[in-house]
């Protein structure tokens, strides 16, 4: 009988030894995805971002090239309203194109390292290594991580839940929080290639331009758009709207709306136009900021973006970097004061 007992005892320790064989701790995970990464020498990647922005959601296709070590294309389109935009890295620096509007503009910037970067691989296994506290789990086909980001407004968004392929660490999804854990920006990707070759001319900035504008054409009528004033629907406790200007240039309107108190700026909206041809690009001072919708420049005291025909800048020497973000990505919403 004993004997029997014995037998039974170590067949379910067996079991459970073999059970627990099969599960990788959050360790086992994080050094595996710090290895994938370190042996990649380059990919593309598809996906599809959804921004909850204003009232309705905006929904952007994503298509990321990346050649190891600093090289980049990353192509952002929304076929509802048929903008496009790219953001490229080579060795001549960080160029933001807008095909549409045959303008490129240039930076010298650390961009994509100094941020987290949803659709970029790289970059949410750096989220995962460097949050110490990022909480784990594993369900039958995903490792899931919750961390912290690495925006620059990272107080909007604090923290976010990446989702891997258990089969080969490649990622699933990627879901932005603000502090209330309400989903603001959903990347979820559809396709990988970690085997994807690439030539330098792949990320010129004159060839992608050209390449791009074969798809959207140049709009050579930017300002018969009507021009419609935006208006932050995101406040800033501090701040009212007390003026408002509208005045005419030679290519359309220029708005202009004053917002004073104690965390005072100002928001100047114009038509923007398209440029015949385009030489050289233009030197922008500031770094990378993504909007979400859009990218932008981004200084100690402004943020500037182009979006839908219109050029805005937002001006503050009150607001903090965080705030500035906060209000440029709201007014993408209704047109409410």
């Amino acid at each position: 009988m004993n004997k029997k007992l014995v037998v039974l005892v170590l067949a379910v320790l067996t079991v459970l030894m073999l059970a627990a064989c099969g599960e990788k701790s959050k360790e086992d995970v994080t050094k595996d995805l710090k290895s994938k990464v370190e042996d990649l020498k380059g990919y593309k990647a598809d996906a599809k971002m959804t921004l909850q922005v204003g009232e309705d959601p905006q929904t952007y296709e994503v298509e990321v090239w990346h050649n190891d070590p600093n090289y980049y294309r990353v192509s952002l389109k929304n076929e509802a309203k048929d903008q496009s935009q790219m953001i490229l890295r080579n060795e001549e620096g960080v160029f933001v194109l807008t095909p549409a509007l045959n303008k490129s503009f240039r930076f010298q910037s650390d961009w994509p390292s100094n941020s987290s970067q949803a659709y970029l691989y790289e970059s949410l296994v750096k989220d995962v290594l460097e949050d110490k506290n990022a909480t784990f789990k594993e369900t039958k086909n995903h490792y899931v991580f919750n961390t912290k980001t690495r925006y620059q407004n990272n107080q909007m968004l604090p923290t976010q839940e990446i989702t891997f392929n258990k089969k080969d660490l490649t990622p699933v999804s990627v879901n932005v929080m603000d502090s209330d854990k309400n989903s603001l920006v959903k990347v979820e990707f559809s396709k990988m290639d970690v085997k994807a070759a690439f030539d330098k001319k792949d990320f010129d900035m004159k060839k992608n331009m050209t390449g791009a504008q074969l798809e959207i054409p140049v709009s050579g009528n930017v300002e018969e758009k009507e021009f419609s004033v935006l208006y932050p629907t995101d406040g800033i406790s501090g701040a009212e709207l007390v003026d408002e200007e509208e005045v005419a240039t030679k290519d359309g309107k220029r708005a202009v709306l004053t917002y004073d108190g104690e965390k005072s700026f100002t928001i100047i909206q114009e038509q923007t136009t398209s440029v015949p041809t385009m030489t050289v690009s233009t030197s922008l001072q500031g770094e990378v900021v993504d909007l979400g919708f859009t990218v932008g420049a981004m200084t100690d005291q402004s943020i500037t973006w182009t979006h839908d025909g219109v050029d805005y800048m937002l001006a503050s020497k009150s607001l903090s970097q965080d705030e500035m973000v906060t209000i440029a990505r709201s007014v993408q919403g209704s047109m409410v004061k």
